[in-house]
């Protein structure tokens, strides 16, 4: 995870296959911010038409807004963000996730507020980073 300069308000997601055949990051993500009982909201816009299928050594992409059309509403509850959890979701669009996930410590000064939503996994970084 990285913040971005541009777009302002945005996090950047990258997940890389380590591994030695091809696999697949479906839909979005499940992003979650410091002990948030729920993730928060996708981005339906930023489907892709395919999964991100990845061979071996290459990257997906899906980037986090930050904060949404309310961004410095009160009502929008904001926060400074501590630490971002990611999980994954399965292939069969069941619900729920696969795999352990991570924690990861969010970059210094990140804020978010209740309108932070995520895109699905992209293809490119410049797509992920469209939304």
């Amino acid at each position: 995870m990285s913040k971005v300069s541009r777009p302002v308000n945005h996090l950047l997601l990258t997940v890389t296959n380590t591994g030695s055949r091809a696999c697949s990051a479906y839909g979005a993500p499940f992003v979650g911010f410091d002990d948030a009982q729920a993730p928060i909201g996708r981005i339906e816009e930023s489907r892709p038409q395919a999964v991100a299928t990845l061979a071996p050594g290459d990257s997906a992409y899906a980037s986090v807004v930050l904060s949404g059309e309310r961004g410095g509403d009160p009502d929008a509850h904001g926060r400074t963000v501590r630490q971002v959890s990611v999980h994954f979701a399965p292939g069969d669009g069941s619900g729920g996730s696969v795999g352990s996930g991570r924690t990861v410590a969010a970059p210094s000064g990140t804020y978010a507020d209740d309108d932070a939503r995520v895109s699905y996994w992209q293809h490119t970084l410049d797509d992920a980073l469209t939304y």
